[in-house]
């Protein structure tokens, strides 16, 4: 399947519509809804933020960019609509924001998911990603697993 992965605004409804769904589903999935240790991300603190979507023009996925230092960055907000699992979107968003990571002259992703979505940790590691310690606000965290990809 084919999908249009583009920047937009952090504002843009469809994206807010996706995280919103990705927040509900955590906070599903762990039982609270305080599961994410620190500031979460804003339209102040996001370097870019992809919407993809499939070929009706349905946003079907998301990912975003947070600055963290001169060479890195933390993906955040990767989201795939439940319909669109499996389909490579999520493969799409994230080879994406690796190459707007890249064109930015970034050069480490780090990201964070937690104990509740072993799909997630799965993903991450099959598409490159390395656990390491957990970093910055996630340290001490025992919901939280934190992983790397250098580009």
């Amino acid at each position: 399947m084919t999908f249009q992965v583009t920047e937009v605004s952090w504002a843009d409804p469809e994206g807010a519509v996706l995280r919103k769904a990705q927040q509900e589903e955590l906070d599903a999935r762990y039982g609270i809804d305080n599961h994410e240790p620190g500031t979460p991300p804003s339209a102040a603190d996001i370097e870019v933020f992809l919407l993809a979507r499939d070929a009706d023009g349905q946003a079907v996925g998301c990912g975003a960019l947070r600055l963290l230092g001169p060479d890195s960055v933390e993906i955040k907000r990767m989201y795939v609509t439940p319909s669109a699992r499996g389909s490579g979107v999520a493969v799409a968003v994230l080879r994406a924001l690796e190459n707007e990571a890249r064109r930015r002259g970034l050069r480490t992703l780090l990201l964070e998911t937690g104990t509740a979505q072993p799909d997630a940790m799965r993903f991450y590691e099959r598409e490159g990603y390395r656990p390491i310690e957990n970093f910055g606000v996630y340290v001490g965290s025992e919901l939280s697993r934190c992983y790397r990809r250098d580009l």
